[in-house]
């Protein structure tokens, strides 16, 4: 066995250059729309080669998408303490107010681009919802296993209840999703009433 480590080819991947261009792209899809978050002009405003941007993601939809979750991990931690109604109660209080705002313009927008593109969610789903969904499912198991959680139907599913009623009723404008209303969501879902 050999201590040798392969030469890699290129610059490495410069965490600033990363935050620039992500958030150049964000900055853009939220004041201008998506049609304005081209690549060239997420270049032009970051200051970075179209060429780092091709190299480092594989498809606008791509880069677009991780310029929506690195301010989704800004704007929406997943609370550390606390039972798990409580976490997930904070939780889905701050996306509902996110919602209403800039954030949920973009997620709408991201979205409807990766349909229109592919034909589907996916890349989104993948990219985004899967992470985090399963980083809420945990801590319903945790809460089942420990009893805050009182519904037993499996963690996903709570966890599509609360986040998916929250996101088809602002998406369609059924009602006003504000923070009490995400809170009441989370206690009925995750008690099984």
């Amino acid at each position: 066995m050999s201590d040798v480590k392969p030469i890699r080819r290129g610059r490495p991947r410069s965490v600033e250059t990363e935050e620039a261009i992500l958030e150049s792209a964000y900055r853009m899809m939220a004041a201008d729309g998506l049609s304005a978050a081209s690549i060239d002009a997420i270049a032009r405003e970051s200051g970075v080669s179209k060429m780092t941007i091709y190299k480092w993601w594989p498809s606008r939809e791509a880069l677009l998408i991780d310029a929506f979750l690195r301010q989704a991990a800004s704007m929406l931690p997943i609370p550390e303490d606390g039972d798990a109604v409580a976490r997930i109660g904070r939780h889905a209080s701050a996306y509902a107010v996110a919602l209403s705002g800039e954030f949920g313009k973009v997620q709408l927008a991201v979205i409807a681009e990766c349909i229109a593109r592919t034909g589907s969610a996916r890349l989104f789903a993948e990219r985004y919802l899967g992470a985090r969904r399963d980083v809420v499912a945990k801590i319903i198991k945790a809460g089942q296993k420990d009893g805050s959680v009182t519904s037993t139907e499996p963690a996903s599913d709570l966890y599509d209840r609360i986040y998916g009623t929250l996101f088809y009723q602002d998406a369609f404008g059924f009602r006003a999703v504000t923070a009490d209303h995400a809170r009441r969501q989370v206690k009925v879902v995750l008690a099984g009433a």
